[in-house]
């Protein structure tokens, strides 16, 4: 008979394809996965993954056990609600939140601060990529993102949106001028982000506006690009969540340049019931509700 709790490392690994994210997200070294593993697979006297140079792979094996170790976290996850245990006290625990670097470090860091007073017992690990996290493979429980993620059984719903502007610095406006039309915009210099490493396409919002004949600075940080405008470098197309954190920024032709991003809070069905993850989901559904005018007014 196999130890039941193989299963939780069998999981991790099978999510992730490789030892060392199994072992980072259980916090156990690599060779304690690769142990339970060995132990798990005599247990059942089967195989359950290939390995192969780019990790290891599930085996036909391995495939239905995944489908039947995931109904089994859902069942267990499910048991203090059913339990009603829960309701005796405050949630508690960690919950990943995975974003952009923008949102993130502009605008939810903040925020979180008020979700902690008011919720202490929920660590928030809030993780940023240039590259959409995977919830399928539980790189992150929850995910706020500009772009619907994609994946089995995750549920995907707006909670809002926010808007850009042209932004420079009136140190720059002072030496070159302030743009009064469109045209007038390929006169000037931009900040911008390296082409050939925009991981999600939709990210790239200035060529929304135009295709600048001049671009001074590129970065693919958000935050150096809005420190580089700040400076006087030039302009560039940030949203009003982040620039509203700098006094040093002015908008640009605020009326006739609007671009708009629609946001998405994604969470995967096995978890979205657990009290930790329901009472994050509901802090950030409420907060993008609460502040749509902050996201999308000057």
């Amino acid at each position: 008979m196999f130890d039941w709790n193989d299963l939780t490392f069998f999981l991790e690994l099978a999510r992730h394809g490789r030892l060392m994210p199994a072992a980072r997200r259980l916090k156990v070294d690599n060779t304690t996965v690769s142990r339970r593993i060995a132990e798990l697979e005599r247990g059942l006297d089967t195989k359950l993954f290939q390995r192969c140079s780019d990790g290891f792979l599930l085996t036909e094996a391995g495939h239905k056990l995944f489908v039947i170790a995931e109904i089994i976290e859902q069942k267990m996850l499910s048991v203090p609600e059913a339990l009603g245990l829960s309701d005796g006290g405050e949630p508690a625990g960690r919950v990943r939140v995975a974003s952009m670097e923008g949102i993130a470090a502009f605008y939810l860091s903040a925020r979180f601060a008020e979700f902690a007073a008011a919720m202490p017992g929920i660590v928030v690990e809030l993780v940023t990529e240039r590259h959409l996290i995977n919830l399928t493979k539980r790189e992150a429980d929850i995910s706020v993102s500009f772009v619907p993620p994609q994946g089995p059984r995750l549920k995907v719903r707006r909670v809002g949106a926010f808007r850009l502007a042209l932004f420079a610095s009136d140190r720059y406006l002072a030496l070159r001028g302030r743009p009064e039309t469109r045209a007038d915009l390929q006169d000037h210099d931009f900040v911008d982000y390296v082409d050939d490493l925009v991981a999600i396409e939709p990210v790239h919002w200035l060529l929304e506006v135009l295709r600048p004949s001049h671009v001074v600075f590129r970065s693919t940080s958000m935050a150096a690009q809005q420190t580089a405008v700040a400076a006087g470098a030039g302009l560039a197309l940030l949203p009003l969540f982040s620039a509203k954190t700098n006094p040093a920024l002015v908008p640009v032709l605020p009326e006739e340049i609007v671009v708009r991003r629609e946001l998405y809070l994604a969470v995967h069905e096995d978890i979205e019931h657990a009290g930790r993850v329901r009472a994050v989901t509901r802090f950030l559904t409420e907060l993008f509700t609460r502040e749509a005018a902050y996201l999308n007014q000057f």
